[in-house]
This record gives C-alpha cells, structure tokens and sequence, in this order.
C-alpha cells in the first residue's frame, strides 16, 4: 500500500465530542464543547482536556479547579456543535440550547442532565502545551442515566444513547458492536 507523507498534525481519529460545563455559580455556568479529551490513568482514575488559554471557559476552570465532562450522543450533536462554535462571552449556552443544568455530587460546576454520563472532574495539574493548555485531572463522581441501565444484567447500556464521536472534522454515531475486550484472545466455550 502507498503512502503519503503529510505534516505532523491532528489525526488520532475517533476522539469523543463532549460539552464541558464549568462555573460555580449559576451566572458564570457555561459549556465548551472540546475534542481534546481523555483517560490517562485508572488508579486513581484520571482524565485530561486540553483548553486554548483564549476561550472563556478557560478561565472559569482555571480559577473553579473544576469542570464536567458531558459525554454526548446523536441527540446532542447540535448542542454540541453549536456550543463550540459560539462563545459564553456572548450566549448563555444553557438557555439558548434548552439544556438543564444539574446540581454535581462532589464539586460546583453544572452537570449538563440531558447527557447520559456526567463526570466530574478536580484539576490536579495544567500543563501548558502549545495552543492549548492540558488540565490533568481526578475523576472524583460520575452519574448515568438510569434510561440506559440494563434491568436484567444491571449493565449500563451506553451504546443505546447513540453515542458521537469527532473525525477529522466531523461529528458521527458510533455504530456497530464489533466485540468486548479481550475476545480475541478468549477460550471458546464447549458444547
């Protein structure tokens, strides 16, 4: 198979598109949508986002030491869209998306409720990177919606909500199962 060679750039591809809200206090709530996330470690468990210093939740984070990441869906995606394309300078994102602030378990910032995983985040450490500075930090409570909690297994059901992912500049549903960690190397059961 050929190859092109290309500049070094952003092509770790799919990351997830969440909506982060911070605030402490309801008139500085806002919601930045961020592409930039993830786990980095599971004991304790631990997470990133990586924020321009520029936009106007940075320095609610900043100054709040706290956030929550909204994992969103295909019912989201305009809000989600729409969320990182406009400014909290401006709009009350809470209001002119029609989502509903939720009060967090364990710190101040909003959960967005209409988000089926909510995960609420202290920050530990920022790292300044380049255009974006990373906030490392502790995954201290995190809320599911009981809408997609199996009744049978107990099992929290994500994929049920149509979860959205970002690609190169593009918003998409996850789709298909394709197997669970670990099937490839898993002892088939006998008959």
């Amino acid at each position: 198979m050929s190859k092109l060679h290309w500049k070094p750039g952003t092509m770790i591809y799919p990351v997830p598109a969440v909506m982060v809200s911070c605030g402490a206090k309801e008139d500085e709530y806002n919601i930045i949508t961020i592409a930039w996330t993830g786990i980095i470690c599971s004991d304790p468990a631990m997470c990133y986002i990586s924020v321009r210093p520029e936009r106007y939740s940075y320095d609610i984070i900043k100054r709040n030491n706290s956030y929550v990441i909204n994992l969103t869906t295909k019912e989201l995606a305009y809000a989600t869209d729409w969320c990182g394309v406009k400014s909290g300078r401006e709009f009350d994102k809470f209001r002119e998306m029609n989502l509903t602030p939720g009060k967090a378990v364990k710190i101040n910032a909003p959960m967005i409720k209409e988000s089926p995983v909510n995960i609420e985040c202290v920050v530990k450490e920022i790292k300044p990177l380049g255009t974006h500075d990373m906030f490392i930090s502790e995954i201290v409570s995190i809320n599911v919606s009981e809408k997609y909690i199996d009744k049978k297994t107990n099992e929290f059901r994500f994929a049920k909500s149509g979860p959205m992912a970002y690609c190169h500049g593009k918003y998409y549903q996850i789709g298909e199962f394709i197997g669970k960690f670990g099937y490839s190397v898993q002892k088939k059961k006998k008959r």
